[in-house]
């Protein structure tokens, strides 16, 4: 009996040491974004700029530009991935809309963690540059929200590194 709590207790140290150890590796970023206009534009915008920006023979000259593929849509979410031309890293965004009286979105990247200061806008770029490659930064009620502790270099990223 005593052999058979050990082993318990041994696998559930082990499993939060894994569970820590993975939570380490990872960096994540949200945005939430409000917009004046239908969330129907803002999903079919967004959604034609990730398959404009699938082909990876347009990263010659786009930098990070480019590379993004459409994993799936359904009705207010989208789901993508962005794969870095320059470090290979992915990141897996996601795109969650809501109609309200304004179209409310909130963006997420998620990737491998690195230790490298100069990779932490990595995220938060993936998700900006295809705002503005949109251009739905021009649309009519563009707000975006966000800040360091949700989104890590958000608030020094120059995107257009990236």
């Amino acid at each position: 009996m005593d052999l058979k709590c050990l082993l318990i207790a041994s696998a559930l140290i082990l499993g939060s040491t894994l569970t820590i150890s993975l939570a380490d590796r990872i960096a994540q970023c949200k945005v939430k974004w409000l917009f004046g206009i239908s969330c129907e534009s803002v999903y079919g915008t967004l959604v034609s700029q990730i398959k404009a920006w699938q082909i990876r023979q347009s990263c010659l000259y786009a930098g990070e530009r480019c590379s993004y593929e459409l994993v799936s849509t359904t009705p207010y979410l989208i789901t993508a991935t962005h794969t870095s031309p320059k470090t290979r890293k992915v990141s897996n965004l996601q795109f969650l809309l809501e109609q309200s009286i304004v179209c409310k979105m909130t963006g997420e990247a998620v990737s491998e963690f690195s230790n490298d200061p100069a990779d932490n806008s990595t995220n938060f770029c993936s998700l900006h540059n295809l705002m503005v490659g949109s251009k739905l930064t021009e649309a009519e009620g563009y707000n975006q929200f966000s800040n360091k502790w949700i989104c890590p270099g958000f608030d020094t990223a120059n995107c257009t590194l990236f």
